[in-house]
């Protein structure tokens, strides 16, 4: 299929990469507000170049937009997108409010086009692993779940571009940004949460508006209970893994990014020989974007993107549709108005 990227950023350049590694798919045009950033991509990717909005979403070879624009910047192209009847896949968070996402989906509904969130970590064959245990109920009965981010960004990241660190563009800080693939797996993995408690701060960063640190205290519909704890402030020379653990009276188990650091459970299946010897946790790839988000791979972006292309071809709705895209922006935003309130118990 043929995608359109709008967005002159690292991540537009990120997902044509991503896109160039697919079978029958390619770019066919980039957009960015400055007509000399797009013609420096789409002489990269032998593309066409947009710097007027409109032109670009009438480029009738455009099929699939993919949005690249700030967190606070995705409601206004993906309403454009689908008033062109353009499919759309936009990068995490969809939005920086449950009542922005909704727009788009309802947009997006009218106009019968697919709307996709980027959660590129679910397509892991670990985190698919992971969810056939849950599935098949392994851990019997689950007692505790939970994520943690302990990541680092430096001041030059938050100074590298006006919108990091603020409300109104980046819409939080380390859950918002960096913490949401986490959370994602987390949801998709433990299920939905009844209700929380949390706290932030701003431990390192004091220039930005958000935070860098919160923990949130969770009780999961299932009733289990668990930990979010994010953060932006956590120096490591090799980068901490992000990390995501489900404790049962049957099995535990601790993905570290890619691969298992634990994966124990009381009743022994076929499948476990394979994973403890293909999906267990490589030191040398833990800490992916802990550090340094340059560091990320487009593999997870090509899987994220194929799987939409197949779910249009097929006339489904893909993996990570506008409404599963949702869940984690609801469970953050819900975190953020329990620390506003000095940790009071919110109800999702």
């Amino acid at each position: 299929m043929k995608f359109g990227i709008f967005g002159g950023s690292m991540i537009a350049r990120f997902h044509a990469q991503a896109i160039q590694a697919m079978e029958s798919s390619n770019v066919e045009a980039i957009y960015a507000r400055r007509q000399s950033v797009a013609e420096e991509l789409a002489s990269e990717f032998g593309c066409k170049a947009y710097s007027d909005a409109d032109a670009f979403f009438n480029e009738s070879g455009i099929e699939i937009v993919t949005i690249a624009t700030p967190s606070g910047a995705h409601l206004e192209p993906a309403l454009q997108a689908a008033a062109a009847g353009k499919h759309i896949i936009c990068e995490k968070p969809l939005e920086i409010s449950t009542e922005r996402v909704d727009r788009m989906i309802e947009a997006t509904d009218k106009a019968g086009v697919t709307l996709s969130g980027i959660f590129n970590r679910r397509f892991n064959p670990a985190v698919k692993a992971f969810k056939a245990a849950i599935e098949q109920n392994r851990f019997g009965n689950i007692a505790l779940a939970g994520a943690s981010i302990r990541w680092y960004r430096d001041p030059e990241y938050y100074a590298s571009s006006n919108w990091r660190g603020t409300w109104r563009w980046d819409g939080g800080g380390a859950l918002r940004n960096q913490g949401i693939h986490a959370i994602d797996q987390l949801l998709y993995l433990a299920g939905p949460v009844k209700k929380v408690a949390a706290s932030t701060t701003r431990s390192t960063h004091k220039g930005i508006e958000v935070e860098d640190t919160a923990v949130a205290l969770l009780e999961f519909e299932n009733g289990a209970r668990g930990i979010i704890e994010g953060s932006t402030a956590c120096w490591s020379e090799s980068g901490n893994p992000a990390e995501i653990y489900v404790n049962g009276d049957q099995g535990s188990v601790i993905l570290a990014d890619g691969g298992f650091r634990q994966w124990e459970f009381r009743e022994s299946s076929p499948e476990d020989s394979h994973i403890l010897e293909n999906l267990m946790r490589n030191p040398k790839t833990s800490g992916m974007g802990s550090n340094d988000p340059k560091a990320i791979s487009a593999e997870g972006h090509t899987r994220n993107f194929e799987d939409v292309v197949s779910a249009i071809q097929k006339g489904k709705s893909p993996s990570v549709d506008g409404r599963e895209a949702r869940k984690a922006i609801e469970l953050i935003s819900a975190i953020y108005k329990s620390a506003q309130s000095n940790g009071q118990p919110i109800t999702l």
